[in-house]
């Protein structure tokens, strides 16, 4: 019976440009903690979606000769036929156009309003358009005479105008505290560092409408505002639960959220303002955000602007969905910049897929189907040998949901992937293609070992190799409902005796 809930998000992704890497890559690591999680019976949420509002937006349709929604319907699109693209097992994609939407945010502003964390002032700073963010002076720095950001490299633009603002100051104390009694609520820990440390370096009051444009929701009861973008893009957690109806049964199960994946450079709108806006609106916040580093080409983040965008469905086209999401998942350390390129994404589907994992399965598939007629039966003596490997398998095992709840996909990846190369080991000392005609038992013992390392690889890759893992699942006819991550408690996946089908190769080697 699932009674975990667990409620994951990626990013709602700004669609005033091409889906790019840095995109796909936040989409898969939450698609692998989701289907993870399933398959370690929990009932999960997993949203997506698209942030359509702003000056940004206005701007790019403008430029496309299109009305904003038009414009964002478009490139919307897009965005969900990467999701189909990336195998992603979302539960649904949210649009901040969608009247579900509005709804929230609405809600959400009148609450701050009766909490009195709003007032009518005026606006003087830094803005990025690009960022859609305020920036303070000692942010800001001067170069071949243009302003921009020192933390995003985006233009900056000096702007006035009427604005309400959000008590963000109120919340400086509260937040510490806050983050005091939850100190995982920011992962890894020197993203943690660094917001503790912008806070106590003191918060001002957030600006959170503008009167220079009007895309977006219009603050209640005043049409001259339009709602600050972030205060609206980050109500689609809340929105994509029906929330404000607290009695909904999507609220009701599943917030707080579980989890936020974000990208580094929107840290501080989802570690400051968010549990900002939710603690003074009485909302309770969310568990836990992962903040990851970003993918670079060369040294460089990818963005539009600089040209260096890397097009994930060329990349998947030319190369399959699995091998570019084990090679993401895997290349990338745990919450740190990762610099790719096509050179290293052929060694590791080579190293990892083809010579390791692929091979492992090949050659036992291969071997049963010729000497065994697809057949395969256990008994019961184990030698010291057998034991070993399982004993080995264990130890591993035993760090596997550990090392996913850090969301440390990295170093969970290279620890199966080092369960395989054990199996391939046992393989080559036990050596069954001697034991043809001396000792079938033996023989079978081995190869029912072999089998059962290669379901429990396979459910363990799932979450990253959906496709691959699955048709090697069917061929040992291990059910949908048996794959699941029992055994990481000690059971068997496998039957004493097992009839195997044919598994064709599951990747090809790059020369």
């Amino acid at each position: 019976m699932k009674n975990k809930k667990f409620y994951i998000t990626t990013p709602i992704y700004y669609p005033s440009g091409q889906p790019h890497m840095g995109h796909a890559y936040s989409s898969i690591i939450a698609d692998v903690i989701a289907r993870f999680k399933r398959n370690d019976n929990y009932d999960v949420h997993f949203l997506t979606g698209t942030d359509e509002h702003g000056l940004k937006i206005q701007k790019a349709a403008s430029k496309a000769g299109l009305k904003p929604l038009e414009y964002c319907n478009k490139i919307s699109d897009i965005f969900r036929q990467l999701n189909v693209k990336l195998n992603l097992s979302n539960d649904d994609f949210i649009r901040t156009t969608e009247k579900r939407h509005f709804n929230s945010v609405q809600h959400l502003w009148k609450q701050l309003v009766d909490s009195g964390d709003i007032y009518l002032s005026k606006y003087k700073g830094w803005y990025s358009v690009s960022d859609e963010a305020y920036y303070n002076s000692d942010e800001i720095v001067e170069k071949n005479g243009k302003k921009i950001s020192t933390f995003s490299g985006s233009l900056v633009e000096w702007v006035e105008e009427e604005s309400f603002f959000f008590k963000l100051s109120a919340w400086e104390d509260k937040l510490l505290e806050f983050y005091e009694k939850n100190k995982k609520f920011i992962i890894p820990v020197s993203r943690r560092n660094e917001v503790i440390n912008f806070v106590k370096s003191g918060l001002k009051d957030l600006s959170i409408s503008r009167t220079s444009f009007t895309w977006g929701i219009k603050v209640p009861n005043n049409e001259k505002h339009v709602i600050y973008v972030w205060l609206d893009a980050l109500t689609n957690y809340l929105s994509a639960l029906n929330y404000p109806n607290l009695n909904n049964d999507l609220y009701k199960k599943f917030w707080p959220a579980s989890l936020h994946v974000i990208g580094k450079d929107i840290l501080r709108f989802h570690a400051i303002y968010w549990p900002a806006f939710l603690l003074a609106a009485n909302i309770e916040p969310p568990v836990k955000i992962f903040s990851h580093g970003w993918i670079l080409s060369g040294e460089e983040k990818m963005s539009k602007s600089k040209g260096n965008i890397l097009n994930p469905l060329e990349i998947i086209d030319i190369y399959g969905i699995d091998e570019t999401r084990y090679y993401l998942m895997k290349e990338v350390s745990h919450g740190s910049d990762g610099n790719i390129s096509l050179k290293s994404l052929e060694n590791c589907i080579n190293s990892d897929l083809a010579n390791n994992y692929g091979n492992l399965c090949q050659r036992v598939f291969s071997f049963i189907k010729n000497n065994c007629a697809n057949n395969v039966e256990a008994y019961k003596d184990k030698l010291d040998s057998d034991q070993k490997i399982i004993n080995e398998t264990k130890n591993i095992i035993g760090e596997l949901r550990n090392l996913m709840e850090e969301q440390n996909i990295n170093s969970y990846i290279k620890s199966v992937i080092n369960i395989s190369f054990l199996t391939n080991k046992y393989i080559n000392d036990e050596e069954p293609w001697k034991l043809k005609s001396s000792n079938v038992k033996r023989m079978n013992n081995i190869l029912h070992l072999a089998l059962e390392q290669i379901a429990k690889i396979s459910i363990l890759l799932n979450p990253i190799i959906p496709i691959s893992t699955s048709k090697v699942l069917d061929a040992l006819n291990v059910k949908k409902s048996n794959r699941n991550l029992s055994f990481l408690d000690g059971e068997n996946i496998l039957s004493e005796k097992i009839s195997i089908a044919p598994l064709n190769i599951l990747f090809k080697k790059i020369t």
